[in-house]
């Protein structure tokens, strides 16, 4: 098997750590991203700076050598944005959600597509989306609904368009998953009494979406591409 490349962003907590494990674990190598560098082989960035994925794929490529095969897009915000702020506060929260969840991924994206259009392979991406794509969310999170049904145009959009050239995109959409990002917002919906909506009986664990992710990664076939995956215990079915 050919040595390959990741850059995963998001990589220190959560869905992310659980990603770069589980790639780590297949032999890939793996450059992580957070807002804060927490090992040497991750890039600090803050992806509310507009210059901020450009500066981690250069980063990224300087370290692979040269070459990247691999993009997982999971950085995210969630937090909440209640109507009653100010017009202000409201349009910040807005636009910083926006930029981390999807302009950075659109970014990014864009970079890894140049490049693979460049080389003489192409490469995958794997966005990690939502269920509030398609189901919507609370509403204080108009932003992060909005945020990820834009990832999931941007998905279906490479896939169709750049499929002959050998570059294939995959989406997964978690419902609630045990990270510290869902903490807060599991505590304000109810907690335990949430569960009534999962049909499963709990919410996803990171070490499920990670499996996916690694399957879109490494072994999904190419005619997959344009798939969106589920991982939701049945809560929102399409």
């Amino acid at each position: 098997m050919t040595h390959l490349t990741a850059l995963v962003t998001g990589s220190s907590r959560g869905i992310g750590a659980a990603i770069a494990q589980s790639l780590r674990a297949r032999g890939v190598q793996v450059i992580g991203h957070a807002t804060r560098a927490v090992d040497p082989s991750t890039i600090a960035a803050d992806l509310t700076d507009p210059t901020a994925p450009s500066s981690i794929w250069d980063q990224a490529l300087e370290r692979s050598g040269g070459r990247i095969d691999l993009l997982v897009n999971n950085a995210g915000l969630f937090q909440a944005n209640p109507i009653a702020l100010s017009d202000i506060e409201w349009l910040d929260n807005w636009e910083d959600t926006l930029r981390i969840n999807l302009t950075a991924a659109a970014e990014l994206s864009r970079l890894a597509v140049k490049h693979w259009l460049e080389g003489e392979r192409g490469g995958r991406v794997v966005h990690i989306a939502s269920r509030a794509a398609y189901r919507g969310d609370s509403p204080d999170h108009w932003h992060y609904a909005a945020a990820k049904a834009g990832m999931i145009g941007l998905h279906k959009t490479i896939a169709r368009h750049y499929a002959s050239k050998g570059i294939m995109s995959y989406a997964i959409c978690p419902g609630f998953t045990d990270t510290a990002m869902a903490d807060d917002y599991l505590a304000s919906r109810g907690g335990p009494g949430l569960l009534a909506d999962i049909p499963l009986g709990r919410v996803a664990q990171p070490e499920e979406i990670a499996t996916m992710a690694t399957f879109c990664a490494l072994d999904a076939p190419e005619s997959m591409t344009g798939a969106v995956l589920d991982a939701n215990g049945a809560s929102f079915v399409r």
